[in-house]
């Protein structure tokens, strides 16, 4: 085994369980003979390039387990890829502080980062093992059958969805939840998971996935309330039309770090289609919620299985690297084929995780492509948990 210090770092979107993966990274190399010092830098490869570290063997055991429990990015967080300049900038850092291996948490962009660095000090012979740990509440990287930070965030909008039908279910009317996923719709897919009673919502469920058509919504709305005197609607903020423009592009200037249509942080596009049932349909209670950034770091939330598997797959990144003394690569979570939930961690190739993302199979996704499947509830409910039990007087119970 190589004798080296080690740095790690977390990119991207926080999540609820984040640092369970920092932590059990940090734990792991403290309990090697391989990894000296063990720096955290602050705001991802930003805090490398400006050399603001903190040294994370000097955290008691204490603390680490109570920022393990702690939603967000105990680091900091930056969006930023590394031009070949910033690499070398990078390495004169890394080589000053005798860095011999390098983990970097985070979503698809992050694995990207870890990638470039990593062929950049290949080329520069620079003998560092350089490692992805996945992160991203989207559940949209590839090799993985899920993500650390998917089914907390799932668990989040599933718990607001059931408050949100029990509210509809009481006042009536219509009832929208914007729920974050440009590209991805299993997020939004989660608020079926509310669903306990025949009739409960959310009644309709639109995903990326699957083009948008204001009339066949506003359709889909009236016949709901036909069946149900009420609709409660869940809808991915990155809908778009048969052109795969987002709905929302025609009503926003607003552009993102990336030049992309700025989808989160806004409620434009609960308000357009409220207004377009007032206009349309003539329904004069409709409401329009954004859930935006509460899904990534709402505390006291977060799934057992999702905060447990993003501890897990830390300490299997530390062991690949040190104990395995494999070069690079990230962590992928596969699910195994057995009647009982269960998975397994694999290394798999920086570049079949870098940049690029996946999208919900099209056998989660209803034939009228505004609900999901008992194949996606089936999939997904083993990683959110137990929800609250809700119920009512059984005088007032659908019947079946």
């Amino acid at each position: 085994m190589k004798k080296g210090n080690m740095l790690i770092a977390q990119s991207g979107g926080p999540s609820m369980v984040i640092n369970q993966s920092l932590v059990g990274a940090v734990l792991a190399a403290k309990e090697s003979r391989s990894v000296g010092k063990i720096f955290g830098a602050l705001n991802g490869i930003q805090g490398i390039l400006d050399e603001r570290f903190i040294d994370l063997r000097k955290e008691s055991r204490a603390t680490l387990e109570a920022v393990a429990n702690t939603p967000a990015s105990a680091l900091g967080s930056v969006r930023r890829k590394p031009t070949p300049e910033d690499c070398q900038a990078i390495f004169k850092v890394l080589r000053k502080l005798e860095i011999r291996y390098f983990f970097y948490i985070g979503g698809n962009d992050s694995a990207e980062t870890v990638h470039i660095i990593n062929e950049e000090a290949v080329k520069a012979e620079y003998g560092i093992s350089c490692f992805h740990i996945p992160k991203t509440i989207d559940n949209d990287l590839r090799e993985n059958d899920h993500t650390p930070g998917y089914g907390s965030a799932a668990r989040f909008v599933a718990c607001a969805v059931k408050g949100d039908d029990l509210d509809n279910r009481a006042l009536g009317g219509v009832k929208i939840d914007v729920i974050m996923g440009r590209n991805a719709g299993f997020l939004t897919a989660a608020a079926a998971l509310a669903r306990t009673e025949p009739d409960d919502g959310p009644h309709l469920i639109y995903l990326p996935e699957r083009a948008f058509s204001m009339d066949r919504f506003v359709k889909d709305v009236k016949a709901a309330i036909k069946l149900y005197g009420r609709c409660v609607v869940a809808v991915s903020e990155g809908i778009t039309d048969r052109t795969g423009t987002p709905i929302l592009a025609a009503y926003t200037q607003e552009t993102d770090s990336h030049g992309n249509v700025q989808l989160s942080g806004t409620g434009a596009l609960g308000d357009l289609l409220a207004k377009v049932l007032k206009e349309r349909a003539g329904i004069k209670r409709v409401r329009a919620d954004t859930f935006g950034y509460l899904q990534r770091s709402f505390p006291g939330i977060a799934s057992a299985t999702d905060a447990l598997e993003a501890r897990l797959v830390g300490v299997a990144a530390v062991k690949a690297a040190v104990e395995d003394e494999i070069s690079s690569g990230s962590i992928a979570i596969k699910r195994r084929a057995t009647k009982a939930y269960s998975v397994d961690f694999a290394v798999v190739p920086l570049r079949s995780v870098a940049r690029e993302t996946r999208c919900m199979p099209a056998d989660f996704i209803n034939k009228a492509g505004n609900g999901v499947t008992q194949a996606f509830v089936d999939y997904a409910r083993p990683l959110v948990g137990p929800l609250p039990v809700c119920t009512r007087f059984a005088q007032l119970r659908a019947q079946p």
